[in-house]
């Protein structure tokens, strides 16, 4: 299974996370591989592109673009390619800084795992800085 980092987020974070996923895999009935939306997709791939292609890969996706869940056509192709979104939620319009954003990341990590391992989809969460995964 494929958990994908949006581009609105660093880059770095997929490779972290995927190397300190690695290890827990081996106790998984499947494992999860992390990326980058952008090393998949291209850098400024449009939504309306890089959605149906991650559907078919039935990907999880990890954004600070809640616009995803405003936008119809967006949502649309969200629930039609069955994907899991995960919707991190900045305190404010600048944006979470970089610490914010990891800490939070890895605060909610085993949840949004067990979920895109276990939960019907399409589903889609969100995340405050300071609350839990709400389910939309």
């Amino acid at each position: 299974m494929i958990i994908y980092i949006d581009e609105n987020m660093p880059h770095v974070l997929a490779e972290g996370l995927n190397v300190l996923q690695t290890p827990l895999n081996a106790k998984l009935r499947e494992a999860i591989d992390v990326r980058s939306l952008t090393d998949d997709f291209g850098r400024g791939a449009k939504d309306e592109e890089w959605i149906p292609r991650a559907g078919v890969k039935e990907a999880c996706i990890i954004t600070q673009d809640y616009n995803i869940q405003r936008k119809k056509i967006q949502k649309t192709l969200c629930e039609e390619y069955r994907l899991g979104m995960f919707f991190f939620r900045p305190p404010s319009k600048s944006g979470f800084n970089y610490w914010e954003m990891v800490k939070l990341i890895i605060k909610h990590w085993e949840k949004i795992t067990h979920i895109a391992l276990t939960e019907k989809r399409p589903f889609s969460y969100r995340a405050s800085s300071k609350g839990d995964l709400e389910k939309l």
